[in-house]
């Protein structure tokens, strides 16, 4: 009975006032009213939906739909085309019309219209897209007088801070919704090479391309993924930062119809606390560097393989998608300031904000006669090694494109040649003349990431 009677005390002082924290009754009609809604009424008019649509290609085939067959006749029925619509959000930038949004909305549409929130629409043309970064520049065409949203410096951003995202989830119309920023310097396989903020704030289908603010009215991020296992928003959304969002914008207001980011030529890991305590740090921190291109301006720069970036641009780098982010929101030109540690030591340096060299357009072969047709191949150079994230130090031949029947022998693009038919390849011009001494048999060596294969094949 003295045990339950000390017990009731302590419940009853926990539940006093005195424990309890302080709460006051509204002082005034303002703290009644204290809401987004003034917040909203300022940002929304600069967020407007998006529809987009373009002409896919395609095939008639009575296989189309069998699971099977239908890829042994992927080239089989009459060539069709049909138009393919999506629904999107995007945000306002200029009050002449400029507007940002995501690549996957209007990346390769054909037709755009844009509606603002007052129901006034407008045909938009896409100035420059960046499918990697999943960011597009549109114009309106005849507008002028618009709101817009200004961009705030997304590297202030907190974990916990309030936000808001606005966009067109579903189609039902604009829609604010609330939450917090739940993460930064998100990056994961399944984000692909993106580099994030992460928020609870719910975003849904059709909010790709809206905005993400602050408190303060700026954008912070543009809207353009969740993590969901239901297809509806589970709390797990992401945006793209918007400083990297302003360089994209400068370079399509500069003339730029491709977003030029700086190339780096290296390969490397991140630092965990084993690797820490070998390299001589106090916790794990930075990128060690695994392979450097022999023309990497971080070479240049006087770093090699097994030194670890620890800051780039006076901002921790923990990851390689960071090192990608920093490289991009500096964009081409002039030089960025690096820390390293080398054997314990901590150095610094500066390395050239440069673009690969040898050009964007790598030397190319398309087979278009004989068994191989439909084989495109590419030599391996340090602007392709850039775009698709090989190796820094690759090299050789590497498939860009495979079509028609060739298709169904297992080759796949992104496979580097090894030999074909016993001859080893190492340029394009060894597949050309392999090819061009012909025949049916077939025998290809080839590496797919860290694995080799071999295919043997009559066509």
């Amino acid at each position: 009975m003295r045990q339950t009677t000390m017990a009731l005390a302590v419940l009853v002082a926990a539940m006093s006032p005195l424990s309890a924290p302080a709460q006051q009754v509204p002082q005034s009609q303002a703290q009644i009213a204290l809401s987004f809604a003034p917040l909203v009424r300022e940002a929304a008019p600069a967020v407007v939906n998006i529809y987009a649509s373009r002409v896919v290609e395609g095939r008639q085939s009575p296989f189309s739909n069998d699971p099977f067959f239908q890829q042994f006749f992927k080239d089989f029925g009459k060539p069709t085309a049909r138009v393919q619509n999506s629904l999107g959000s995007g945000v306002i930038l200029s009050a002449d019309g400029m507007i940002v949004s995501n690549y996957h909305v209007v990346g390769e549409a054909t037709d755009i219209r844009v509606v603002l929130t007052d129901r006034r629409e407008f045909n938009a043309k896409v100035l420059l897209a960046d499918e990697e970064s999943d960011l597009a520049v549109l114009r309106l065409e005849g507008a002028e007088n618009l709101p817009y949203l200004r961009l705030r410096n997304s590297d202030a951003a907190e974990v916990g801070e309030l936000v808001l995202a606005i966009g067109n989830p579903f189609g039902v119309g604009q829609t604010v919704s609330s939450g917090i920023v739940s993460g930064l310097a998100r990056s994961a396989a399944s984000l692909g090479r993106g580099y994030f903020i992460q928020t609870d704030a719910p975003v849904n289908p059709g909010n790709s391309g809206g905005a993400l603010i602050g408190m303060d009215g700026q954008l912070l991020g543009v809207n353009t993924a969740i993590i969901t296992r239901s297809g509806g928003s589970n709390g797990v959304g992401f945006a793209i930062p918007a400083n990297l969002v302003a360089q994209v914008m400068a370079q399509a207001q500069a003339g730029n119809d491709r977003f030029l980011r700086p190339w780096a030529g290296v390969s490397g890991q991140s630092v965990d606390m084993q690797m820490a305590e070998a390299f001589g740090l106090d916790r794990p921190l930075g990128i060690i560097l695994n392979e450097l291109h022999p023309d990497s301006p971080f070479g240049a720069a006087g770093l090699r393989a097994g030194d670890v970036i620890l800051s780039l641009g006076g901002a921790e780098v923990n990851s390689p998608q960071e090192i990608m982010f920093r490289l991009a929101v500096a964009g081409v030109g002039g030089q960025m300031p690096l820390v390293y540690s080398r054997d314990g030591e901590e150095h610094e340096t500066v390395v050239d904000l440069i673009e690969a060299p040898e050009g964007l357009a790598p030397q190319i072969l398309t087979i278009t006669e004989g068994s191989l047709t439909g084989l495109s191949v590419a030599q391996i150079n340090a602007a392709l090694i850039a775009e698709l994230s090989l190796p820094a130090t690759a090299k050789g031949v590497i498939v860009t494109g495979i079509e028609g029947r060739l298709s169904r022998v297992g080759l796949a693009p992104g496979d580097v040649l090894v030999a074909i038919n016993g001859e080893p390849i190492e340029t394009v011009e060894d597949v050309a003349r392999v090819v061009a001494e012909g025949g049916r048999r077939w025998a290809i060596e080839a590496q797919r990431g860290t694995a080799q294969i071999k295919l043997r094949f009559g066509l």
